[in-house]
C-alpha cells in the first residue's frame, strides 16, 4: 500500500515540464496555422486581382450596352470565393488551379459552365456572346409582350386549369352513373313484387 503511493510519485511528470511543452507547441501550431493563413490569403487575392483584371478588360463591352437595357450588374464579391457577376444568374470565378476563368450560369436544373479557360481574350469573347444572347433574349421577350418566365408560368396556369375542370367533370359523371345504379338497384330491391 505505501509502494504504490511512492511509485505514482516518481511516475508523475512534475507540474512545471508540462506546461512548458504546450506553450511550446501551441506556439508552433499557431506559428504554422498563420502561415497556412498567409498562403491562402496571397491565393485569394490573386483571385481578386485577375478577377480585376477580367473586370477591366471587359470595360470596353459594358461601355456598348445602351443604357435603357438594366439587365446587366457587373460586380466584384470578395466573399470565401471571389466571383465577377455579369448578371444576377452569371459569373466568372475561377477554377480549382486558380488561373483557369469560368463562365458560369445558375439554371433551374443548376450551375452550367459556359466557358472555361486560361485567357483573358477568350473568356471577354465568351462573356460578349453570353451578353449577346441575352440581349436578344430580351428583345424577344419584348417583342412577344411578355417574358419568358411569365408566359411559361401563364401555360402552366392554363393547363392545370384545364386539368382540374378535366377531373371535376370526370368526378360528375362517375357520381352520375353511381347515383343511376344505385336507384336502379334501389328500384329492384324495394319494387313491387309481383
Amino acid at each position: 500500500m505505501w509502494g504504490r503511493r511512492q511509485r505514482k510519485q516518481v511516475d508523475e511528470p512534475k507540474p512545471t515540464e508540462s506546461p512548458g511543452r504546450l506553450k511550446e507547441a501551441l506556439r508552433k501550431a499557431r506559428v504554422e496555422q498563420a502561415d497556412r493563413t498567409g498562403v491562402v490569403v496571397d491565393l485569394h487575392d490573386a483571385e481578386i486581382a485577375r478577377l480585376e483584371l477580367l473586370s477591366d478588360a471587359l470595360d470596353p463591352l459594358f461601355e456598348q450596352i445602351p443604357t435603357e437595357i438594366d439587365l446587366f450588374d457587373r460586380g466584384l464579391s470578395r466573399g470565401e470565393t471571389p466571383r465577377l457577376w455579369i448578371d444576377p444568374v452569371a459569373h466568372v470565378d475561377m477554377g480549382r488551379d486558380k488561373r483557369v476563368y469560368r463562365l458560369l450560369q445558375d439554371t433551374r436544373y443548376g450551375r452550367k459552365v459556359l466557358a472555361e479557360t486560361g485567357n483573358v481574350i477568350e473568356i471577354v469573347n465568351a462573356v460578349t456572346k453570353y451578353v449577346a444572347q441575352r440581349m436578344v433574349e430580351r428583345e424577344r421577350a419584348l417583342a412577344n409582350g411578355a417574358f419568358p418566365a411569365i408566359r411559361d408560368l401563364r401555360s402552366e396556369v392554363r393547363s392545370l386549369r384545364r386539368r382540374k375542370r378535366g377531373r371535376a367533370f370526370k368526378a360528375f359523371v362517375f357520381g352520375l352513373l353511381l347515383g343511376f345504379a344505385t336507384l336502379i338497384t334501389a328500384a329492384l330491391i324495394f319494387g313491387p313484387k309481383g
